[in-house]
């Protein structure tokens, strides 16, 4: 079940693979996500020191969130991936120009997942070609249902 998506990362990129992360959250971060206040927006994925980090993403707290912390909003969360995977990242993102998009956040078995994206960037003229197929796509499908 999908709890916050990243739309633009779609339109930016093309999306070469996809891997399901762990994300290294607090308690009260848990609580406000799954409240539904969890944002990608603006987030992107950077790996430093040989570990992945999410930066950028917004997850507000609850009013009601604990009187002795002091909640960040936009702290720098990491993710859990097996030692392999993020070897194989990390070559590919040095090695081939690839980069580390958030696609979306959602439960796995009860848990909270964040889906990265391994991405290349679209060009101007690629982007217009993708949103000309997808104007194409939705006047077939009206015209299909005209049809009937």
């Amino acid at each position: 079940m999908t709890i916050a998506d990243n739309k633009k990362a779609f339109h930016d990129y093309f999306i070469e693979e996809r891997y399901e992360a762990g994300i290294a959250l607090e308690g009260w971060e848990v609580k406000a996500i799954r409240a539904g206040r969890a944002q990608l927006k603006e987030a992107y994925v950077v790996i430093k020191r040989g570990e992945i980090w999410l930066i950028g993403s917004h997850i507000s707290p609850l009013p009601t969130a604990s009187t002795h912390i002091k909640p960040d909003p936009v702290r720098t969360r990491k993710l859990l991936l097996h030692a392999a995977e993020i070897s194989k990242l990390i070559g590919k993102v040095e090695r081939a120009g690839y980069t580390l998009v958030p696609l979306n956040l959602h439960y796995a078995k009860g848990r909270i997942k964040l889906e990265i994206g391994l991405a290349k960037g679209k060009k101007a003229h690629d982007k217009r070609a993708s949103e000309k197929e997808r104007e194409w796509d939705r006047e077939k499908a009206r015209l299909m249902r005209e049809k009937r």
